[in-house]
């Protein structure tokens, strides 16, 4: 099936509603995002390639010196917070299925961070179903039952939605843009994604009291931020909405990012909020732009890398000195430890470590914080009210006192090492992930752990870096192909099988990003083209 409207053409069926969203007006207004934007996308993501080769030779991240005079410059400020984002102080994350939306508008968060990135699994059914959920949400008209008769509807208080949006590497295969020269190319994941959340819910939005709020994943450096920015102003323009009600929360969760929080916040200024610290792809991020330098640059076990360790604490500290230096809110990051309401002996663990990370990032001066499950909004909430009290945020308080250099944002030394456990903990993660995200699940609880794209990342990076730096476990193992293939084939036999699982799909993704020579640079990229787009799509859209 192709279905073309303006110069977007839709490859797949049209679920229940889908045309609710998938208007010839909204596709209008997405080729027009990709008529002024495409170009430089593809351009941004050149830049990355050829930063990615420098690194592997050699090359070290810097504070730039170009932009030194915007560092310097004490005098500038961020626009701030819009109607409903001065008081973040917990915000709880998930996907945008109608059931999870739900539960995360009824659960008493500050901020629903409503993903259509790493917490969700990119169907054609969860990218368009996300946005019907989304207008019904903004609507107050969402519900939902269960299979088992069990009904869902919105209470009356519900926090405000920030939509994040799929990262700049992504692209939307069920849709073509056709360009204007009639060369044709897969649609851009982050236009579309903003797009049509954009068109349909920014005026309501407004209207609401509220307003059009995105999170922005993945960004690396300051240029791409400067495109955002451009997206928002061309999009209030085409809109007729007021220059600067849009607003951005940047996540800081590459190591480039981190070198230009400053620049990225300024680039961004007239639409931006805050910077959020996203520990988890941040993780990935190091192990991904250092796998192939030297041992010193080999992390331990995924459990050891805790927020306290030297280059974890440098990066949180300047993101809070930085945000409050230029009147941005400082975001947390999430624990994935959560609750298990059948077991109290994990629930008590989980809320005592949760209590404990949320209880250090107040005292740090972070304004807020995620949760992803809403057995642990009291908990977050709780540690941030200590601190706050009756106040909104803390942007008042300037971290004069930090003093971050380039040297301690690349200080990877972290007592522990490699163990045959930590090998073993990666490959069921990686495995078992990958399996659920097959399925359409992007957010899964793997052992008492909310995992999602991210954390899956972590888990078959450290993989591919201690095979290829030859690693030796604490137990005396070294780390070789075979090692890792033979705990895969272990854990095929005994994880509980049925007809329905993606087992071993997932084993076959997981050989291509782990096992073998080249380095994919993100999992879902391969994956999604082989198993998420059906063969008759694929075909229409190499035509």
């Amino acid at each position: 099936m192709t279905t073309r409207h303006s110069r977007i053409e839709i490859l797949s069926p049209l679920d229940e509603r889908f045309d609710t969203i998938l208007t010839p007006e909204a596709l209008h207004f997405l080729a027009r995002l990709h008529d002024t934007f495409a170009g430089r996308r593809h351009d941004r993501l050149a830049a990355r390639m050829h930063q990615r080769t420098a690194i592997d030779n050699g090359r070290d991240f810097r504070f730039l010196d170009a932009t030194a005079p915007i560092r310097d410059e004490p005098t500038w400020r961020v626009a701030g917070p819009g109607p409903g984002l001065d008081d973040r102080r917990v915000e709880i994350t998930g996907p945008t299925d109608r059931k999870m939306a739900i539960n995360a508008m009824n659960s008493g968060a500050k901020v629903w961070l409503a993903d259509l990135e790493d917490a969700t699994s990119p169907t054609w059914q969860n990218v368009i179903g996300g946005q019907i959920t989304l207008f019904d949400a903004i609507r107050r008209q969402l519900d939902f039952t269960s299979p088992e008769g069990k009904e869902y509807r919105l209470g009356e208080t519900t926090p405000t939605i920030v939509m994040r949006p799929r990262g700049w590497h992504l692209v939307e295969k069920h849709l073509r843009y056709v360009d204007s020269a009639g060369l044709s190319s897969p649609a851009s994941a982050s236009l579309v994604d903003f797009g049509l959340y954009f068109y349909f819910n920014a005026a309501e939005l407004i209207e609401r009291g509220s307003g059009p709020y995105f999170y922005l994943p993945k960004l690396e450096n300051h240029l791409e931020a400067r495109l955002w920015d451009d997206i928002f102003t061309f999009s209030e323009n085409a809109l007729g909405i007021a220059h600067g009600t849009i607003r951005a929360t940047v996540l800081i969760e590459t190591i480039p990012a981190a070198f230009e929080m400053e620049e990225i916040l300024y680039e961004l200024r007239e639409h931006c909020a805050g910077l959020n610290a996203g520990r988890w792809d941040y993780i990935f991020s190091i192990i991904k732009n250092f796998r192939s330098r030297g041992a010193n640059f080999v992390l331990p076990d995924r459990a050891k890398i805790t927020m306290t360790v030297p280059f974890m604490r440098s990066y949180t500290e300047l993101l809070v000195a930085t945000c409050h230096k230029r009147g941005a809110h400082a975001i947390g990051g999430m624990s994935a430890f959560i609750p298990n309401r059948r077991d109290p002996e994990v629930t008590e663990r989980a809320l005592a470590q949760v209590s404990a990370d949320k209880r250090r990032e107040a005292g740090d001066g972070f304004d807020g914080t995620w949760v992803a499950h809403p057995d642990l909004i009291e908990t977050a909430r709780a540690e941030f009210d200590a601190v706050l009290g009756d106040r909104p945020n803390q942007v008042d308080r300037l971290r004069d006192d930090v003093h971050v250099t380039e040297a301690d944002l690349l200080d990877l030394r972290i007592d522990g090492g490699v163990t045959n456990a930590g090998v073993a903990s990666n490959v069921s993660i990686a495995l078992r992930y990958l399996e659920s995200w097959l399925r359409g699940i992007g957010a899964a609880a793997i052992d008492n752990l909310m995992e999602d794209a991210a954390t899956a990342e972590i888990s078959r990076s450290q993989l591919w870096q201690w095979i290829h730096r030859e690693v030796v476990t604490q137990d005396g193992v070294r780390v070789t192909r075979a090692y890792v293939e033979a705990i895969l084939d272990a854990q095929l036999e005994v994880l509980p099988r049925d007809a329905g699982d993606r087992f071993d799909d997932a084993a076959t993704i997981f050989r291509q990003v782990t096992l073998q020579d080249d380095f994919p640079t993100f999992l879902t990229i391969s994956a999604y083209s082989q198993y998420l787009v059906d063969a008759a799509e694929a075909g229409q859209l190499a035509a």
